[in-house]
């Protein structure tokens, strides 16, 4: 019985005396120098090829960045609709692009190289003589036609009298608006405050659309040398004191912060856009006191001392207008071509009104012309007041008050003379569409003294993506 026991115990104790020499022997083997000589090798193979593995990886997600880039910039200029949509700001391929800093933002077209220091501008003393244009007189009533309509605000001009207008005088005497009993017409007290109002900064909100937006950065010399004049019918009036505060001084002037209102009763016209052009293109004739102008539409709020701008852009180049040139148009038949794509005017009339300048003559923006454009951005006008920029802005009102309201398509025109939504018309002439207006663009259904069925517009290439 011993023995059995022994025998177990020394069977025992010579297996863990195999187990612990196997382990020792393993132990040594695992970590003995041959081992590691064997293994490094494959381990800088592996370290090798996983860097080499990162580097194609990058390069090739370099490659394919780049290549969606390069798709994204061909289809902007495609002429695929399909392709051409993922250019849209909306887009999510421009959202991610954006986002990822990958997108230019675009700098001020215009940066304005102003002086530093509105107080030391110095004001022109006296006028720019005026040398082609001496004299110029408005007509203030039209001679009694029984065939006519009662008087309205631009007058009847006839198309001989239109045809005179553009032939340059010491002497004129031209149809400009505020015929007697035509229409807006200022309060007494407005009246007597613009005498006094020498340099001026006007702008206008009219069918209730806005509430006037207060300059900024505007030195104490502009405040006391300035008149801020805002144009409102009574319609924007009401909607300007429900919303904002209006504070009226001792005698009867009402105000929005720098701006003095000035009211303009009984509309000239049907149309509330056509309305705004009384004082944005007549400045001269609602502050004839004035020598120098700036005009600024009413959705714009204006960020530069006014001195400033008068000095950059009139007294500096010894200028007497300035406006901006369209940032995407060049030709009116561009312009035109946009406009009834866009639908903001009826396309019928919008034709009409070019073939009567294309009858007349004129051609289609080129370099050859001497001009940078004849399509202006109209929300800025500097101008001083002399007599030719009178008659310039007389002009170019009647033809705006004769056809269509786009101004942008009359201004290119009188540059011209004076250096040497719906199927079709027949739709209007009955007035179904109610578009047709009682007090303007009367040119567009006076019967034109040409024979228009013969012209044909020039074709129209699209140079911009913003149409």
């Amino acid at each position: 019985m011993e023995t059995e026991v022994q025998r177990s115990v020394s069977l025992r104790l010579n297996r863990r005396g195999d187990r612990n020499n196997q382990f020792q022997q393993n132990k040594g083997v695992l970590f003995s120098p041959e081992k590691l000589s064997q293994d490094y090798p494959m381990k800088a193979v592996w370290k090798r090829g996983f860097i080499r593995l990162v580097l194609v990886g990058g390069i090739v997600w370099m490659l394919l960045i780049l290549a969606v880039l390069l798709f994204h910039i061909w289809s902007c200029q495609t002429s695929f609709a399909f392709f051409s949509a993922i250019c849209k700001r909306e887009s999510k391929v421009f959202f991610m692009l954006d986002n990822m800093g990958l997108v230019p933002k675009p700098q001020h077209r215009c940066p304005i190289p102003l002086a530093s220091d509105p107080d030391k501008v110095v004001i022109p003393q006296g006028r720019t003589p005026d040398k082609l244009v001496q004299n110029l007189s408005y007509v203030m009533e039209d001679k009694k036609d029984r065939s006519q309509s009662p008087q309205l605000f631009g007058g009847h001009q006839s198309w001989l009298q239109r045809e005179k207008s553009f032939r340059l005088k010491a002497a004129m005497k031209v149809h400009c608006g505020f015929m007697r009993n035509g229409g807006a017409e200022m309060n007494p007290i407005d009246i007597n405050y613009v005498k006094k109002c020498r340099f001026v900064v006007a702008s206008g909100i009219f069918d209730g659309y806005d509430t006037p937006h207060e300059p900024s950065d505007i030195s104490a010399c502009s405040k006391k040398l300035f008149c801020f004049l805002m144009v409102v019918d009574e319609i924007s009036l009401d909607f300007i004191k429900k919303n904002v505060t209006v504070k009226e001084d001792d005698d009867g002037g009402l105000w929005v912060g720098i701006w003095r209102l000035v009211l303009l009763k009984h509309p000239p016209y049907d149309e509330p856009r056509r309305n705004g052009k009384v004082p944005k293109i007549l400045t001269h004739r609602l502050f004839p006191e004035a020598q120098y102008s700036i005009w600024i539409d009413g959705k714009m709020e204006l960020l530069v001392d006014p001195l400033l701008i008068l000095e950059r852009y009139l007294w500096r180049g010894k200028h007497t207008f300035a406006i901006a040139q369209h940032k995407h148009h060049h030709s009116i038949y561009e312009e035109a071509d946009a406009i009834k794509r866009r639908k903001r005017y009826a396309r019928p009339l919008i034709d009409l009104h070019m073939k009567i300048y294309s009858y007349e003559g004129m051609k289609p923006w080129s370099p050859k012309k001497g001009t940078l454009s004849d399509v202006p951005e109209g929300a800025i006008i500097v101008r001083e007041h002399t007599a030719l920029n009178n008659l310039f802005s007389c002009l170019w009102f009647n033809e705006v008050n004769l056809f269509t309201p786009r101004d942008q398509l009359s201004f290119g025109y009188v540059v011209y003379r004076l250096r040497e939504w719906v199927k079709s018309l027949d739709e209007f002439k009955t007035n179904k569409t109610g578009l047709k207006e009682s007090r303007g663009g009367l040119g567009l259904w006076t019967p034109y003294p040409g024979n228009l069925d013969s012209v044909i517009l020039p074709p129209v290439s699209r140079t911009s993506k913003a149409g």
